[in-house]
């Protein structure tokens, strides 16, 4: 196991719990559906978050792995995962909610869900800015950082502070839209960057150390 692959585990498992915590709160929803109303937007807003975290474990496995290890490495991946965690573990109600809709729920915890992800995602695109800053070629690379990540804290702004359901369901509905068409091409197309245009953590990847593709 290598130094990177031994961080990556340990940032991965914590991600991974998110992930977990979500599942399991779709799963009660699910199982609960006659007595809790489901609604929509909760599941968009899940569906949103899980493609999210999975664009940043991507975006982390092609940023970090030339780095070498290091506990202050340790540490960033722990706090950015603990904020991801802490966001996904609102989506969903506990039983000891009591909820009788998932919508009432949502408008609760959107707000804090989506800034807690905005968090994530900075704090994420900061740790990229550190690790390949100082590289020849990241000027090329750092202005679409910013962009991406401007765009991602507008659309998510806008989505966390809006009150009215049509304005939440679209701009979410829109930043999966692009993270689904994005996964589409980097299948079809592995070699190619294949990241969201949308969000802090999908901005290109700067190529360093024997990689000759970008990521994100």
């Amino acid at each position: 196991m290598s130094p990177f692959e031994f961080f990556f585990s340990f940032y991965g498992l914590i991600l991974g719990l998110s992930v977990a915590v979500m599942a399991t709160g779709a799963a009660r929803a699910f199982k609960h559906r006659k007595a809790v109303r489901v609604g929509w937007l909760t599941p968009l807003l899940a569906i949103f978050a899980a493609l999210d975290i999975a664009t940043f474990w991507d975006s982390a496995w092609n940023n970090f792995q030339h780095l070498s290890y290091s506990y202050g490495l340790l540490v960033a991946g722990l706090v950015i995962a603990t904020v991801y965690f802490t966001a996904t573990s609102l989506i969903f109600p506990e039983p000891e909610d009591e909820a009788s809709s998932l919508d009432d729920h949502f408008w609760a915890n959107k707000r804090a869900v989506l800034l807690l992800l905005i968090g994530a995602n900075l704090l994420g695109t900061g740790a990229t800015f550190l690790a390949n800053g100082g590289h020849a070629n990241s000027q090329q690379y750092l202005p679409g950082y910013g962009i991406m990540a401007g765009l991602y804290v507008v659309l998510n702004s806008l989505a966390a502070f809006s009150r009215r359901g049509w304005v939440v369901t679209v701009l979410l509905a829109l930043q999966i839209s692009l993270y689904l068409v994005l996964a589409a091409m980097s299948a079809l197309h592995p070699n190619v960057a294949n990241n969201g245009p949308v969000t802090a953590a999908a901005a290109p990847e700067v190529p360093v150390g024997r990689r000759s593709t970008a990521g994100q």
